[in-house]
């Protein structure tokens, strides 16, 4: 993507110490690391500039320690298998500045590789404190951050130093907006984007913003309750905000005054109990019992999802169709899901999705890898979809 540095435009990096800010907020039980995702996601980088000399030093924040030193939230724990996943061993630094981080980056030879301690367990990492930022900038010279998901914080370790020293995106970061890129920034039309989730009210930036650059927009999950209740459709003791129906059909105008078509589900999977293999009914949406909850988009409206996503190039995915935890109401967003796949694996669709519910929602459909790009960073790929600037994406941005 030319309108950010990345590696590859960094030149030399044969005996530079380069800091790169990376995203180990990884889960742990008892004091292992329990999924390795995001620690596999940063080795590219890693070994990227530590096969060119480069003297690797990660930054990196763990829990919310609020600036204070609490042994819980230690880095310590990733060590092993960060080392284990590079192939290496890799050095630990009790702090992430002063003598600690000088002495151990100080020992480091072309190709090693450092963890220092958790940026936030100083109170200067997340109030992007100038002092903090030039005392983390001392220890490299040159910064890459492939922490995307940390990318919609004005951190010191996100924002602040790459203002103080010549910044890139690492192969994670440049491949995440690479993706974003062709979802969203530069498609190719149609484009579908398919929102679902429980809440109108945590996705109303969201919906306005998709409105105005998608050409079909699917609503499901219970936030889609919200859409039929302000048509006039009795929706039962369905999850529905009520208090939003103006939104919902503001949010309809102006899909109208943009062209775009919004798909909401026609039919319904319903039940009287919320939990797992309950007596269902599916009826037409203007039907729903009064006792009954909408809890899955039911068949008809499956096949019209499916249809609209034959007609689409790009498809951008965040939320699920129903309480696809629960079975059977997982029956909508798997059946989408794997059909999105196999358009994608046809090379007829270019499928973009994110979001902690939709990374689930792919992987419980056993899908996640046949998409074009899943983004695993929650809060920062919700913040693009709503047409937000992400400080840390354009702390990164070409000069001139």
């Amino acid at each position: 993507m030319s309108a950010f540095r990345t590696l590859d435009d960094a030149g030399s990096l044969a005996g530079r110490r380069v800091l790169v800010r990376v995203d180990l907020n990884v889960p742990m039980d008892a004091g292992r690391v329990t999924d390795a995702t995001r620690i596999e996601r940063i080795v590219p980088t890693i070994r990227a500039i530590a096969e060119k000399g480069g003297r690797v030093v990660l930054l990196a924040h763990f829990g919310r320690p609020k600036g204070q030193r609490d042994p819980k939230d230690s880095l310590l724990p990733v060590v092993g298998p960060l080392s284990k996943a590079l192939g290496c061993q890799v050095a630990f630094a009790e702090d992430c500045i002063g003598a600690p981080a000088k002495a151990a980056i100080a020992a480091l030879k072309d190709g090693d590789v450092l963890l220092l301690e958790n940026t936030r367990y100083h109170s200067g990492e997340e109030k992007n404190d100038p002092d903090f930022a030039k005392a983390l900038a001392e220890n490299g010279d040159l910064y890459v951050n492939d922490a995307f998901s940390a990318a919609h914080r004005a951190h010191a370790s996100t924002e602040g130093i790459a203002r103080l020293l010549p910044a890139y995106a690492g192969r994670g970061m440049q491949a995440e907006l690479d993706a974003l890129t062709k979802g969203l920034e530069a498609p190719k039309h149609p484009v579908i984007a398919l929102v679902g989730g429980a809440k109108v009210s945590t996705k109303i930036d969201l919906l306005q913003n998709l409105v105005a650059k998608v050409d079909m927009l699917v609503i499901g999950g219970g936030m889609a309750n919200t859409f039929l209740h302000a048509q006039g459709k009795d929706v039962g003791k369905s999850l529905c905000e009520k208090d939003l129906v103006a939104t919902a059909l503001r949010i309809v105008e102006a899909a109208k005054a943009a062209n775009c078509r919004i798909i909401l589900p026609t039919d319904a999977v319903t039940a009287r109990e919320f939990k797992a293999n309950p007596a269902t009914e599916t009826v037409g949406v203007g039907s729903v019992r009064g006792d009954a909850m909408i809890l899955d988009a039911g068949p008809d409206s499956v096949a019209l999802v499916n249809a609209a996503i034959d007609e689409a190039a790009t498809l951008v995915w965040n939320g699920p169709l129903g309480a696809f935890e629960l079975t059977p109401f997982d029956a909508a967003t798997v059946a989408a899901a794997r059909h999105a796949a196999e358009r994608t694996k046809s090379g007829k669709l270019v499928s973009v999705a994110g979001g902690g519910d939709t990374v689930a929602a792919l992987n419980h459909a056993g899908v996640a890898d046949d998409f074009t790009y899943v983004s695993t960073a929650g809060g920062a790929f919700l913040e693009w979809l709503e047409g937000k600037e992400l400080p840390g994406v354009e702390a990164l941005r070409a000069k001139g």
